[in-house]
């Protein structure tokens, strides 16, 4: 077996990722745009994301973005997002954290030792292992190009400061678009990428194309 790992993401136009739940999902560095995702609740969206949760049959999250979800899923299985809920509450949840973090969530466990034999080892365990949000881990994935399918929520807002997938300080890489499937009332487009495994290279405009 050699399973998947989906990354699954929320961002504005202009990159931020950071709360786009409510005001007190992570109000890190002054962030008072939490919640910024709320006022377009699209049930496209809505319909895509609970395909895509189907299909997955295990968790992997960074530490704080665990620590949400353990407080808010397990009360909600029998909510109005009980099918959401259910579904986490049966499948295994992998914490990255080289800390020791309470893992209060039925079926935790920690990873976060050798993150690629960490990786591997899912991979040989699991089919569709997703991680949502986590951005500070998922940059960690792109990095080491431990991914198979990054998937970009991009709704039509600019906030500004926040945290953002893509950082300035962050390695050059280069990904392949591998579909832009739609777009909602609200103008929000999912874009879907895979790894190449290479860096950018860079040329130069004004020279005759040599392969002419």
């Amino acid at each position: 077996m050699s399973g998947r790992i989906s990354i699954d993401l929320f961002t504005t136009l202009d990159g931020v990722g950071q709360a786009p739940g409510g005001p007190e999902e992570d109000p890190e560095g002054g962030f008072t745009f939490g919640g910024w995702q709320a006022p377009m609740p699209d049930p496209a969206v809505g319909t895509r994301v609970i395909a895509g949760i189907r299909e997955m049959d295990a968790l992997l999250l960074g530490r704080r973005t665990y620590d949400i979800f353990a407080a808010y899923w397990p009360n909600e299985l029998d909510g109005q997002d009980n099918e959401i809920a259910q579904k986490f509450d049966v499948i295994p949840k992998y914490v990255a954290s080289r800390g020791t973090p309470a893992l209060p969530w039925r079926d935790s466990h920690q990873v976060g030792g050798d993150l690629a034999a960490d990786i591997a080892a899912l991979r040989e365990r699991h089919e569709n292992i997703h991680v949502i949000g986590s951005i500070d881990f998922a940059r960690s994935l792109l990095a080491e190009g431990l991914f198979d399918e990054l998937n970009l929520w991009v709704y039509p807002i600019v906030l500004g400061p926040g945290k953002r997938l893509f950082t300035e300080d962050g390695p050059a890489t280069a990904l392949r678009l591998l579909s832009a499937e739609f777009s909602t009332d609200y103008g929000v487009l999912l874009l879907k990428y895979g790894p190449t495994g290479t860096v950018p290279t860079t040329g130069d405009m004004s020279q005759p194309d040599r392969g002419a």
